[in-house]
């Protein structure tokens, strides 16, 4: 059986039409206050609402980290229609595939048709400090990503599976409430080769915004296409979306200083890799507050905010997903569902 395949949606997906989702901070704010803000999102038009999955979260300093399958399973009963996700869970480490499998076969049941799995290679700062390893190089996480996903699709899909792989065993495993339609996989990628396999065993791709062009239109974009193509699928089905860092604010001085708490993103990733405790990645994020906003669109002028947005758009990505950096993130959520959203959609 080629796990890789299994339990694959066919046809087109109704993202073709542009959607744009708000990122769940859950790194910011604590559970019941993130809820709330999920609620306010869909009422201001957002369509989707997409949570990280941390253990730890980037700063200790007023740091969260909730548990993303039990709040998305508050989420989905508090709201209507719009899509939920993760971006992203690691299934390879502190999860096990089959919990993985199970916890999203749950949400799915519960809120049919509205969930999709958004899964990535891992971080240290979630990993190690749960399962006590030693940080693997990126080909053996992407070795061990690859099992879990075509494990996942076949506990989805058979009944009393038993799996002997490299990095994973189940034995008679089965789960008993799966998913009454397919759930959409989408996989993570900061470089060509995670693309490609996005493109081999993915539904779709997930990117994260402020990086050189050149890193989308060579080597992110063209990776999925290739492993589209070594898999033989159609690349119209394929969903690209991308998380792009928004802080948008009437007052630009407001707009620019709300980054400065998500500095951490602004360092170079040979600083950021392998760090698994909160305390020492805020230590190292001192460094890069002036940078804080090189990551973010930064802007008090709607229609500049929207034509910087809609460069992604031009290049591809059909699900926008808003990540706000403002504590005042109601304010944020207020103004971007007001401003931008409406001039993406007449955009589109």
């Amino acid at each position: 059986m080629d796990l890789d395949t299994a339990f694959r949606p066919s046809g087109p997906y109704p993202h073709r039409v542009l959607t744009l989702g708000w990122k769940a901070s859950a790194e910011q704010f604590g559970p019941p206050e993130l809820l709330g803000l999920a609620e306010r999102a869909e009422e201001r038009g957002f369509d989707s609402i997409v949570v990280s999955d941390h253990f730890h979260p980037w700063r200790d300093t007023g740091g969260h980290a909730p548990f993303s399958f039990a709040w998305l399973g508050a989420v989905g009963q508090r709201t209507r229609h719009t899509r939920l996700g993760t971006s992203v869970v690691s299934p390879g480490f502190r999860y096990h595939p089959a919990i993985v499998a199970q916890a999203i076969a749950t949400l799915a049941s519960l809120t049919p048709g509205r969930v999709f799995l958004g899964v990535g290679s891992g971080e240290a700062m979630n990993e190690v400090p749960v399962a006590t390893i030693e940080w693997p190089s990126p080909r053996e996480r992407q070795r061990r990503l690859r099992e879990a996903v075509g494990l996942i699709r076949e506990l989805w899909r058979d009944d009393y599976v038993t799996h002997e792989g490299e990095h994973f065993r189940t034995r008679a495993a089965k789960i008993f409430d799966k998913p009454p339609a397919a759930v959409p996989i989408l996989v993570a990628a900061g470089g060509p080769k995670a693309a490609e396999m996005a493109g081999e065993i993915g539904d779709g791709i997930i990117v994260t915004s402020g990086k050189k062009r050149e890193l989308y239109t060579d080597e992110l974009l063209p990776g999925s296409r290739r492993g589209l193509a070594k898999a033989g699928r159609d690349a119209d089905a394929f969903e690209r979306m991308v998380e792009i860092k928004l802080s948008f604010d009437t007052s630009a001085d407001r707009a620019l200083a709300n980054c400065r708490p998500w500095a951490a993103l602004a360092l170079p990733e040979e600083a950021k890799r392998g760090v698994e405790d909160p305390r020492e990645m805020e230590r190292r994020a001192v460094t890069a507050e002036a940078n804080a906003h090189t990551r973010f669109i930064v802007s008090s002028d709607p229609d500049e905010a929207c034509e910087k947005i809609g460069a992604y758009v031009d290049l591809g990505f059909d699900h926008l997903v808003f990540h706000l950096p403002a504590d005042d993130q109601a304010r944020s959520i207020d103004l971007v569902g007001k401003e931008i959203l409406p001039r993406l959609r007449k955009r589109s």
